[in-house]
């Protein structure tokens, strides 16, 4: 049952609309260990992780390129099409970001103001109880297009099947994604972080997560680029009238 509110008065109390408070001391600390416990013993620590945090033992912790390839060819053509009609509207946008080098000379001295991209960017994509194809489009496409030259994806494994959910594979492919890595969590963050002996790091460190991933990115700033502000939880706000489809409102509200 959904609870109406009316917000159009200008002394709403506070209580209308609760925020969760900060992460306490706890979260904190464990991902301190988490972290410390990856920069240590690297693939191994991934591994043990792995199965405490989600029930799955992997035997490698990298995707081979023939199951990413294997999920695309098997994946739904509507599917497909979805996900590329997607790429495409997030490619037209960030290109359109894209700035010349801009040049000033004053005095026989010119200064120069020009982007540009890292080596590698780590994509974080989080699991759980869904799969986000869509993350996985909005974070490695901009990357793609300000020209990375190699994209990372960190994502949890499927607590069920012991995989990463063919949709995520799917998206990584046709968003040319170079590498995909069955980890998630604080210590995904780590290993792209401080590197493993599989998982090389990054320049950078982009994507959402829960409060354990956002900690992480905080505690790993100072070691490679986080530029998103830490992150709170998702939240939406559907504004509809009585012109609206309400089928569409619930998906808005839902998705």
């Amino acid at each position: 049952m959904l609870r109406r509110l009316d917000l159009r008065g200008s002394a709403r109390p506070a209580a209308d609309l609760p925020r969760p408070e900060v992460a306490g001391a706890g979260p904190v600390a464990a991902v301190a260990a988490i972290l410390d416990d990856v920069r240590a013993r690297g693939d191994a620590a991934l591994v043990e992780l792995t199965e405490r945090f989600d029930g799955v033992r992997l035997s490698d912790v990298r995707v081979p390129s023939e199951a990413i390839a294997a999920a695309r060819d098997a994946a739904a053509p509507e599917l497909v099409a979805a996900l590329e009609v997607a790429r495409d509207a997030i490619d037209a946008f960030h290109r359109s970001q894209l700035r010349p080098p801009h040049t000033f000379e004053r005095g026989g001295v010119t200064i120069a103001c020009t982007d540009s991209p890292v080596e590698r960017a780590g994509v974080y994509v989080p699991g759980g109880r869904g799969a986000y194809p869509s993350t996985v489009l909005m974070t490695a496409v901009p990357a793609r297009v300000a020209g990375v030259g190699q994209i990372v994806l960190c994502v949890p494994p499927d607590r069920a099947t012991g995989a990463v959910a063919p949709a995520v594979l799917t998206a990584a492919a046709v968003a040319g994604v170079d590498e995909v890595y069955a980890v998630g969590g604080a210590q995904a963050i780590g290993a792209m972080a401080y590197g493993t002996p599989s998982i090389a790091p990054v320049d950078v460190i982009v994507g959402p997560g829960n409060v354990y991933v956002a900690l992480a990115k905080r505690a790993v700033a100072g070691v490679v680029g986080v530029p998103s502000a830490f992150a709170g939880p998702s939240e939406v706000v559907v504004v509809a009238d009585g012109t609206a489809r309400p089928d569409f409102a619930a998906i808005d509200v839902v998705v």
